[in-house]
Parts: structure tokens; C-alpha cells; sequence
């Protein structure tokens, strides 16, 4: 972190870009013609003139009128000129102020992220606060986009393990967990700001959140946090301890992936959550521990993926959980260990596959589940029916629901 990274210059979109004075004045004065005209033409219409008398004297009354009327051009022309003049004297003064900004914000970055690459764990910790404050300020979106980066990257570096308490390593120790509260702070300032809504201040949705492949040993709220734009990337984090929250969290669009991930302790929520358009990964996520929760979710539209899941220890709830719409996907998964709970889940719409999944072990819980439509696919499966399955399906089997032929009673 002792590498100054600096923000990438402003987008092409915000750049001062005038007409030469020539050619805007005579556009202007062209439009003005053309206006002028139009009204001119729109009041003859209205007013129902036929003609205009082509003998008619030329009196002292209408030279009169005519010197006023040329004066009245006149003062309409210099007008003109003093209004396209201010305009460009405006967007001139907006771009500096642009640039001023921008400068001032380069020169901020530079000095938070000296102090995110300090030795010291409080002047690590000031710079983060200053990154964030810099987020909140940045005057674009990439430059916001920027301080977001590096808090990710921050959170993405190696880190030493906890020594433990031995006295012979107490210094470590209490370096361990001086760096372990910049992190953690990290984490509670991106819960905080993912979850504004998105245009006000402060609010970073709609930033891309590359959180791969870190540990997360400590709180992250992202309850009621909408994801629908930006990319959301948990690619092969570690849940490890602490409690992450995606309760009532919507995943609305935006590409938010959760591939290879794994969940060994603490708790992560998703309660709640509504799943009603894009897709979600959780492709080969490894649950071995600590407590996942998609209690009551509404999987309602959208597609979302627990292909190749190895679920073998801890606790994973889609107890009360809406299979609405869209297409969730158990497909290869392993049930081997632990506890998992559809309990009173409802399977009222859209496809649920659980093709060539294999129940080797722990405990399945469909007791109380409702297959009132929607396609539920348990072709392929291995290993006994999960416990309650085959009694909250009833008989006949529903023809949207396919079972192993296992778990069917023989045929007379």
C-alpha cells in the first residue's frame, strides 16, 4: 500500500467543449431569424391578414415605427451577443471550478492513501475514514469509484493470522487486532454507504464491489441494500466469523456473484431477500459451518445458482422461503453434512432444479413444504429421499414435479 495510486482523469463527458464565438453567434442569430419568423408568420395566420397594400405612402408616422423597430433589432442583437457571451463565460467558469475539484481531490487521494500504506494502525485507520469521506465528495463517478476500489483492494491484501494471547506473542497479538479494526471499519463503511439509496448523498450503489477472495471475520450490514446495477463480487470470500446481513436486500439486475465461496462460521442472512430479475451465483459455495439464512426469501424472477454447492456442515435455512418465478438451481449440489431446511417453503411457480444432486448425509427437512406449481426437477438424485419430501408432496405426484425413480413406489 506504499504505491501512490492516482484517480483516473475525469470522463471525456465533463471536458469543455465551446463553439468558436463566430459560429455561435451566427447559429444564434440564425435561430433567433428563424424564431422571430415563425411568430411573425404564426400572428398573420392568426390575425387573418390577406395582403399588404404594396401603394400604400410611406408616412412620418410608419418611418417612425420602421426607426423603432430597427432600434428594437438592434437592442435584440446585442442582447443575443451578451447572452451567448454569458454562456460561455458560465460553462468556461464551471469547467475550472470542474478542474479545481478535481485537482483538490488528486491531491486528497494521494495524501489518504499515504496513510492507508502506514505502519502505523491509527494512521491506517485515518485513512480510511479520508477515503471514505473522498468517496463521498468525489465530484464523478469514477473518481468515487476510485476510493471504493481501494478499500477492496485494502481488504483484499494478505493479513497475518492471530498469534493468540500467549504472552511471548502479546505485541503481535495486539498488532493483529489494531489491523483487524481497520478492516472491520472497511467493512462497516461499506454497509453503511451500499445502504442509501441510490442518487443521495453518500451513496455508493451503483459502485462496482470487488470483495474477492476475502476473509470477512467481522459485521457487514447490507440489509435493504438494492443491487441493480454495478458488478457485486464475492468470488471465493471467506465467512468466517461475524455476522453479514442481506436481509430484505434486493438483487435486481447488476451482476452480483458469489462463486466458490465459503461459509465456515458466524452467521450470514439473507432473510428476506427478494431475487425478482438477474442472476445470482453461488456456484460451488462450500457451507461447512456457522449459519446461512434464506428464511423467507422470494425467489420471485431472475436465476439463481447453487450448482455444485458442497453443503456439509453448519446450517443453511430456506425454511418459508417463495420458489415464485425465475429458475433456482441445486443441480450437482452435495448435501453430505449438516442441517438444511426447506420447511414450509412454497414451490408455487417457475423451475427448481435439483438434477443429479447427491444425498449422502446430515439432514434434508422438506416438512411442510407446498408444491402448488411450477416445475420442481429432482432427476438424477442420489442418496434417500430428503425427510418429509415425499409426505408434503402427497398422491398423486403433481405433474410438474419429477422425483428419482428411486423414491417411487414399485409399480404393480
Amino acid at each position: 500500500m506504499t504505491a501512490k495510486r492516482r484517480p483516473p482523469a475525469a470522463p471525456n463527458d465533463r471536458e469543455l467543449r465551446l463553439w468558436r464565438i463566430g459560429r455561435a453567434l451566427t447559429l444564434a442569430f440564425a435561430a433567433a431569424v428563424l424564431v422571430a419568423g415563425g411568430i411573425f408568420y404564426g400572428l398573420v395566420v392568426l390575425l387573418d391578414f390577406e395582403e399588404i397594400d404594396s401603394t400604400a405612402e410611406l408616412d412620418a408616422r410608419t418611418l417612425f415605427d420602421l426607426v423603432k423597430l430597427s432600434f428594437g433589432v438592434a437592442a435584440g442583437a446585442g442582447a443575443l451577443v451578451a447572452l451567448v457571451v454569458a454562456y460561455r463565460r458560465q460553462r468556461v467558469d464551471e469547467a475550472g471550478a470542474h478542474r479545481e475539484a478535481t485537482r483538490l481531490h488528486t491531491e486528497r487521494f494521494s495524501q489518504a492513501v499515504d496513510k492507508l500504506g502506514s505502519d502505523s494502525p491509527a494512521v491506517r485507520l485515518g485513512g480510511v475514514h479520508a477515503l471514505a469521506g473522498l468517496a463521498d465528495d468525489a465530484p464523478t463517478q469514477d473518481l468515487r469509484q476510485t476510493c471504493v476500489d481501494v478499500l477492496c483492494a485494502y481488504l483484499q491484501l494478505p493479513f497475518t493470522p492471530d498469534p493468540g494471547s500467549d504472552p511471548a506473542h502479546q505485541e503481535e497479538h495486539h498488532r493483529y487486532l489494531a489491523l483487524r479494526k481497520v478492516r472491520h471499519t472497511i467493512l462497516r463503511l461499506i454497509g453503511d454507504h451500499y445502504r442509501r439509496p441510490r442518487g443521495t448523498h453518500r451513496s455508493w450503489q451503483g459502485c462496482d464491489l470487488d470483495l474477492t477472495g476475502v476473509t470477512i471475520d467481522g459485521d457487514l450490514d447490507l440489509s435493504e441494500a438494492v443491487f441493480s446495477e454495478g458488478a457485486v463480487n464475492f468470488r471465493g470470500a471467506v465467512f468466517s466469523s461475524g455476522a453479514v446481513n442481506f436481509s430484505r436486500a434486493v438483487f435486481r439486475g447488476g451482476a452480483v456473484r458469489f462463486d466458490d465461496p465459503v461459509f465456515s462460521g458466524g452467521a450470514v442472512h439473507f432473510s428476506g431477500a427478494a431475487f425478482p430479475s438477474g442472476t445470482v451465483h453461488f456456484r460451488g459455495a462450500a457451507f461447512s459451518g456457522g449459519a446461512v439464512y434464506f428464511t423467507g426469501a422470494a425467489f420471485s424472477g431472475g436465476t439463481v445458482h447453487f450448482s455444485d454447492a458442497l453443503l456439509s456442515g453448519g446450517t443453511v435455512h430456506f425454511s418459508d422461503a417463495v420458489f415464485g418465478d425465475g429458475t433456482v438451481n441445486f443441480s450437482d449440489a452435495m448435501f453430505a453434512g449438516g442441517t438444511v431446511h426447506f420447511r414450509g417453503a412454497a414451490f408455487s411457480g417457475g423451475t427448481v432444479h435439483f438434477r443429479d444432486a447427491v444425498f449422502s448425509g446430515g439432514a434434508v427437512h422438506f416438512n411442510g413444504a407446498v408444491f402448488a406449481g411450477g416445475a420442481v426437477n429432482f432427476r438424477g438424485v442420489t442418496g434417500p429421499a430428503p425427510h418429509g419430501l415425499l409426505t408434503a408432496v402427497g398422491t398423486p405426484v403433481p405433474a410438474t414435479l419429477v422425483l428419482a425413480s428411486a423414491w417411487l413406489p414399485p409399480v404393480p
